[in-house]
């Protein structure tokens, strides 16, 4: 199982999990859900105290995800297979992406 923890404008937003290969979760930490001011991260995750599931890496993650020529030097040169959207997601999703949403992965002990 891996994790990141999904942050909106700097604020910790959620978390997103990959339980197992075809298998996503996202839910939104409580103390942003209940932060009005906070937006939702996308229209296609309105801000709920659900959890979201998906047999694929939602699409809003996964749009995030360089394509063409940038994603096979991105996955040859981090060693990560092409298939591995949330591997490459964790590896280029946490500094300088477009937009306001960063990902950085949770390591637990």
């Amino acid at each position: 199982m891996r994790k990141a923890a999904v942050y909106c404008n700097k604020v910790l937003a959620g978390t997103l999990t990959e339980v197992k290969h075809n298998h996503f979760v996202f839910r939104y930490e409580d103390s942003y859900f209940y932060d009005t001011t906070q937006p939702a991260i996308s229209l296609t995750l309105p801000k709920t105290r659900q959890e979201y599931t998906s047999e694929c890496l939602f699409p809003f993650f996964f749009n995030m995800l360089s394509e063409g020529a940038n994603r096979n030097l991105q996955t040859r040169q981090l060693r990560i297979d092409e298939d591995d959207h949330f591997g490459l997601l964790l590896a280029t999703a946490q500094f300088d992406t477009i937009g306001a949403i960063i990902l950085k992965p949770i390591v637990e002990q």
